[in-house]
C-alpha cells in the first residue's frame, strides 16, 4: 500500500506566531515604534459640546456640558410649524410634545425641548449612562454615543442592552449656517 507523503502545516503568509511577536514588540517600541492606535489622539471629553444635525435632517440638537454630564437640547426644526392637514387637528400651529406619555405635558414646544441627559464620558470617544427621548413617539431610550473619526457621531438608542436598538449618525453643524 503506497502512503501520500506528509506535508508540513504552514502559517498563511504574512502571519506571526504569537510568541514572535510577543519577542518582537518590546524590541519594536524599544527602537521608537509604536502600535498604531498609539498615534491617534484620543477625543477629550468636551468633543461632542455643540450643534449637531440629526441623521434625516429634521433637527438640530446642540450638546451642552449639564452639571457632571451631558445633555442635548432640540434647537431647530426643519419643520416648526404642523401642515395644514394635520390629523390631529393642529394645522399652522407651533409643534408641541403631544405625543408624550404625560398629558400635562402635551403644551411643551418641541423647539427647546431637551431630549438626551445624563451622559458620561467613558474614553475612547464614548459616552454612555444617557438617555434619549424620541418626540415623534414619546418613548424614552437608553442611549450611547460613539464619536467618530470623520467627525460625526453614532447614536444608539436601546432598550435593556445596546444589541437591541436602532443607531442615528449626527453630523456637525456649523453655527453660521
Amino acid at each position: 500500500m503506497l502512503r501520500r507523503p506528509r506535508i508540513p502545516r504552514r502559517e498563511p503568509r504574512g502571519a506571526a506566531s504569537p510568541i514572535l511577536a510577543l519577542l518582537l514588540t518590546p524590541i519594536l517600541v524599544g527602537f521608537g515604534a509604536t502600535p498604531p492606535a498609539a498615534h491617534a489622539q484620543e477625543p477629550g471629553a468636551d468633543a461632542i459640546v455643540g450643534l449637531w444635525a440629526t441623521e434625516d435632517e429634521e433637527a438640530h440638537v446642540e450638546i451642552t456640558r449639564k452639571g457632571d454630564g451631558y445633555a442635548g437640547t432640540i434647537v431647530w426644526l426643519s419643520e416648526p410649524i404642523y401642515p395644514p392637514d394635520d390629523e390631529q387637528g393642529m394645522g399652522g400651529r407651533e409643534k408641541v410634545d403631544r405625543e408624550n406619555p404625560d398629558p400635562e405635558l402635551h403644551d411643551r414646544p418641541i423647539i427647546g425641548l431637551e431630549i438626551m441627559e445624563g451622559f458620561s464620558y467613558n474614553g475612547d470617544g464614548v459616552w454612555k449612562g444617557g438617555r434619549i427621548y424620541d418626540p415623534d413617539n414619546g418613548k424614552t431610550y437608553k442611549c450611547k454615543l460613539t464619536l467618530q473619526e470623520d467627525g460625526s457621531l453614532y447614536v444608539r438608542g436601546f432598550i435593556g442592552f445596546s444589541l437591541l436598538g436602532r443607531t442615528s449618525v449626527w453630523t456637525p453643524v456649523d453655527k453660521d449656517e
